[in-house]
């Protein structure tokens, strides 16, 4: 599952469920998507013939509209986010892998207790997304075959970055990384590590503390003139006019 694109629109509720063992329950046509992790308990969903666990160690996002039988393995107490979003494609469910429950768990107790109040909208929105990327940031999250890969990219981007080298993060062949990495995200691995060098630069223009050929050596860019014309195909601008129409004079 790609998290890159997916919006929160709402969310329903904020409560914490009882799951006792031998519990056995089937949730037919789920109304909207959930969120649910334990800190002691123990779930098994299984869903399209296939067993999904949520422990202390596991959270899961439950997919609207999806029916699953819930098998309690262990009693406890889990904590259970519903909510609304649009660009969250998976049918089925996604377990996702917890380094720290106790911090997840301080965050889901907060949000429990802004959600009382409607005008904390934005802060339990806030949240969500917080908790959303304490999960995504864990270092094996096994929904995303990809995610190694993306975490070196986000570290080394500006400098030599090569397939073999991003492949190699997620034990994958090079030819079977690029064709995912361009399923999954719509554009080679170069074209996205190229974007986010563009991004960068943008930024710093924008601060405009540093002239055009450093900005392009921070970048990652050995060549002044290849970053320009990079930069122009990609923003309609030279670096030159994009610094001059933002460029931040004061605070």
């Amino acid at each position: 599952m790609n998290f890159d694109n997916v919006v929160i629109t709402d969310i329903l509720n904020v409560v914490t469920i009882f799951s006792a063992k031998g519990r056995i329950e089937k949730m037919n046509n789920r109304m909207c998507s959930g969120l649910s992790f334990t800190d002691e308990g123990q779930i098994t969903y299984v869903h399209n013939g296939k067993a999904f666990v949520s422990d202390r160690n596991h959270a899961v996002i439950l997919p609207k509209g999806q029916s699953y039988v819930i098998y309690g393995n262990k009693d406890g107490k889990f904590p259970v986010i519903n909510f609304e979003c649009e660009n969250l494609s998976s049918d089925t469910i996604t377990v996702l892998p917890i380094e720290n429950i106790d911090i997840v768990m301080r965050n889901f107790e907060q949000m429990k207790k802004l959600f009382i109040l409607k005008s904390n909208r934005l802060a339990v929105m806030s949240m969500l997304y917080n908790i959303f990327d304490i999960f995504l940031r864990s270092g094996n999250f096994t929904s995303n075959p990809l995610a190694p890969a993306m975490k070196y990219a986000e570290n080394n981007y500006c400098g030599n970055v090569t397939n073999a080298l991003l492949s190699k993060q997620c034990n994958l062949s090079e030819e079977y990384f690029r064709k995912l990495f361009k399923k999954t995200y719509g554009m080679s691995p170069k074209q996205y590590i190229l974007n986010m060098r563009i991004n960068k630069a943008k930024q710093m223009l924008s601060e405009g503390v540093l002239k055009i050929n450093a900005v392009s050596e921070e970048c990652g860019f050995t060549n002044p003139y290849h970053f320009c014309r990079f930069f122009k195909q990609r923003t309609g601008l030279t670096p030159s006019e994009f610094m001059k129409q933002n460029k931040i004079y004061k605070i």
